[in-house]
């Protein structure tokens, strides 16, 4: 009985596989011979299609998201790139103004330094500048180890700036010329007025107009508008002929006569970087 099934069985397969293989055969032949597929194939094709569209849709929308993922994170490192590179490049460009204007400052003070005579030139930094004192001094780099003595001028690179009022081994206080302490050891300066010298002294400074304050003035001669104001070098430790600034204007009395000259300074006491200590060499 159980071989009967088993014949059976084997006889029912043996027929499918016949059947499957007519019908292949069938199928490729009409095919072959058909300008369009039979109904069944048509219904089989837009099945395929639409499964097809079904799943290459969100597969698309999916590596379309990624990919503009991707540029956006390109995107940003590359203006995080660009921003640290215009970063660097602004930075270089101070550096670059920086030195240049060092470069330039330095370049003054050495052609300054030609014209001071019978002095030992000693160039220095300004290390500090306190706003609290910043009309009244400042530090630099220079002191006793330097050759730096008390008392000795100090000059930028237009003209007078003050003098050394205290030494150290490595750097040195300096007086500016501006200061309005009362006690200060005041310059003595002088001009020249249609050949007759005027001598005076630095009294005062007008921190509102920017202009010093000559005051003791020794003659009676009207003074002129942009007369030029130099060291007389009066008091020994200040050499003679260091520009000191040009007049402003006068103070004048009943008679016209000047009581005080306004001086517009020549060095510019608001950018001090470089400056250079004249010592006596006796």
């Amino acid at each position: 009985m159980q071989k009967f099934f088993f014949n059976k069985k084997l006889v029912i397969t043996l027929v499918a596989l016949i059947v499957s293989f007519l019908l292949i055969t069938f199928s490729i032949v009409v095919r072959n011979n058909r300008s369009t597929p039979t109904i069944i194939q048509q219904i089989g094709n837009e099945a395929f299609g639409l499964v097809d569209r079904l799943v290459s849709y969100p597969v698309a929308a999916v590596t379309s998201v990624g990919s503009n993922v991707s540029d956006l994170l390109n995107t940003y490192n590359e203006n995080k790139k660009l921003k640290q590179q215009v970063d660097s490049l602004a930075s270089q460009k101070v550096e670059n103004q920086t030195l240049e204007k060092e470069n330039k400052q330095l370049k003054q003070q050495l052609k300054l330094n030609k014209s001071l005579t019978n002095y030992t030139k000693i160039t220095a930094y300004v290390l500090s500048r306190s706003p609290s004192t910043w009309e009244n001094q400042i530090v630099i780099s220079k002191g006793s180890l330097s050759g730096v003595t008390k008392n000795s001028a100090v000059v930028s690179n237009k003209g007078l700036v003050g003098r050394v009022v205290e030494v150290n081994k490595s750097n040195s206080k300096v007086e500016l010329i501006t200061t309005q302490n009362d006690s200060s050891d005041r310059f003595a300066v002088q001009l020249e007025v249609n050949g007759e010298v005027i001598n005076g002294l630095i009294t005062d400074y007008n921190s509102k107009k920017n202009l010093l304050v000559m005051g003791q003035i020794t003659s009676k001669t009207k003074i002129k508008k942009n007369t030029k104001v130099i060291t007389s070098g009066m008091g020994g430790n200040t050499p003679k002929g260091l520009l000191v600034g040009t007049v402003a204007s006068t103070a004048d009395d009943d008679d016209g006569l000047a009581t005080k000259v306004y001086i517009k300074p020549a060095a510019d006491l608001t950018d001090l970087s470089v400056v250079t200590v004249a010592k006596r060499t006796d």
